[in-house]
């Protein structure tokens, strides 16, 4: 069994911000795969789906992003998953738009949802898959940045940043991680 939660903020007023990528990315893998995101469990929104031969849970925590951290923690500790069978996917301002790269651990590089999910499992050790979002110009401050939508030739741009990303977060569940990451890991579209 994999978990795969994707990192946002919860309400329409929130869908197509920069910060919803891991929502976006986790909702376009469920529809992919025919998953339903309807169950409500951990406050959350659930779905499963199968990845080769094993279960894959697809999470959306119903909180703001910095309390992500309970939902995650929660189911982690309900389906007594270990942090490696955990991907949580999120928006990336040190990366261009596009970017994608899967990794294994490491700190949270000031995202409070990786630091809420980090302080509620007590390790850090869980893979990410980081969608670039790109830094803000000029002046912007960087929460004004992450909560805005994203620009015109991004909006163009999306859908194959969508498939792409849900293509690696299936990889993380069905490959060798390496092979995912040699995959995956790459500067932008």
């Amino acid at each position: 069994m994999r978990l795969i939660c994707g990192l946002g903020n919860p309400g329409p007023e929130h869908a197509k911000d920069r910060h919803n990528a891991g929502f976006l990315v986790v909702e376009h893998l469920a529809a992919r795969l025919g998953a339903k995101l309807d169950s409500v469990k951990f406050d959350g929104r659930l779905g499963v789906a199968e990845a080769g031969k094993q279960k894959l849970l697809l999470l959306l925590p119903l909180t703001y992003m910095n309390l992500s951290g309970q939902c995650v923690a929660a189911a982690v500790r309900f389906y007594k998953l270990t942090a490696a069978q955990l991907l949580v996917v999120h928006d990336e301002l040190d990366f261009t738009f596009g970017r994608l790269q899967l990794k294994e651990g490491g700190g949270t590089a000031g995202h409070n949802g990786l630091r809420s999910i980090v302080a509620s499992l007590g390790e850090d050790g869980f893979a990410r898959l980081r969608v670039g979002v790109g830094k803000p110009e000029g002046k912007q401050q960087t929460v004004g940045h992450v909560l805005s939508g994203f620009n015109k030739q991004e909006r163009a741009a999306l859908p194959e940043l969508l498939e792409r990303a849900a293509d690696a977060a299936f990889g993380w569940a069905t490959l060798p991680f390496a092979e995912a990451m040699n995959r995956f890991n790459r500067r932008g579209p």
